[in-house]
């Protein structure tokens, strides 16, 4: 069974949940939101997956729990056990990403989201991104705004909870473990080159000793085509 680019996405969002256990996931977006229920069906049955307003749901959407959103600050906010995965309209070398607007602040080109919970996901749970489409205006050399902390900011804030873990695009996998947490490639999708990373990135962006994504097994794929996701939304996201 051959995987197209967006399964390739869904597992390896997935992945991102490893080793989680038992903690509330906040996947957004389409893609994230398979990927993290692949994970539930398959090695991590402890994850706790949100609908992003106040319910718990099981693999298959049935509601499992109650989480209003001041249960929400009172108990999941302050003890961090939770890993979100968000967008990024920008994203630079350091983790830094903007959901918020674009060009100045004070006369932005563009009007976004507005920094929503950015700040508060990225100093006080793991955080990872999702970006559909690897491209130069969105890996920049630096954003506009700052919604989302990196590791440069959040070490002059002195943020000890801060753990920005990894960012998924169409191209590969991406992460912070070198010593000056500057992003690096984890692995780059079958077929990509590291010739392709650096044409749609704005910054330096290590590939040296980068692997290859990992395909789906194919009980990961009969799970994604025919329980997760048999409409194809996730090709929306990813197109083949």
């Amino acid at each position: 069974m051959s995987a197209t680019r967006a399964e390739i996405a869904v597992v390896a969002v997935a992945e991102l949940f490893r080793g989680d256990g038992e903690i509330v996931a906040s996947p957004m977006g389409p893609i994230p939101r398979l990927g993290a229920k692949l994970a539930r069906l398959t090695f991590e049955p402890g994850l706790l997956l949100s609908d992003g307003d106040a319910y718990l749901l099981d693999a298959d959407g049935e509601i499992e729990g109650w989480q209003p959103f001041r249960r929400m600050l009172d108990t999941i906010v302050p003890h961090g056990r939770r890993h979100v995965v968000m967008g990024a309209n920008q994203i630079d070398r350091f983790g830094n990403q903007n959901i918020s607007a674009i060009g100045d602040h004070a006369r932005p080109v563009k009007q976004l989201l507005g920094v929503r919970g950015a700040p508060g996901n990225t100093v006080n749970h793991r955080t990872s991104y999702w970006v559909p489409k690897h491209g130069k205006r969105v890996f920049v050399e630096s954003v506009d705004v700052v919604s989302g902390v990196g590791y440069d900011n959040a070490a002059k804030a002195g943020q000890r909870f801060h753990d920005v873990h990894r960012v998924v695009t169409n191209l590969g996998v991406f992460g912070f473990d070198s010593p000056d947490h500057a992003m690096r490639a984890v692995s780059l999708h079958p077929g990509v080159t590291a010739g392709d990373v650096a044409a749609a990135t704005s910054f330096a962006l290590g590939c040296g000793g980068a692997g290859v994504t990992r395909e789906p097994t194919d009980e990961e794929l009969r799970l994604i085509r025919e329980v997760l996701d048999p409409e194809g939304f996730r090709d929306t996201e990813v197109p083949s």
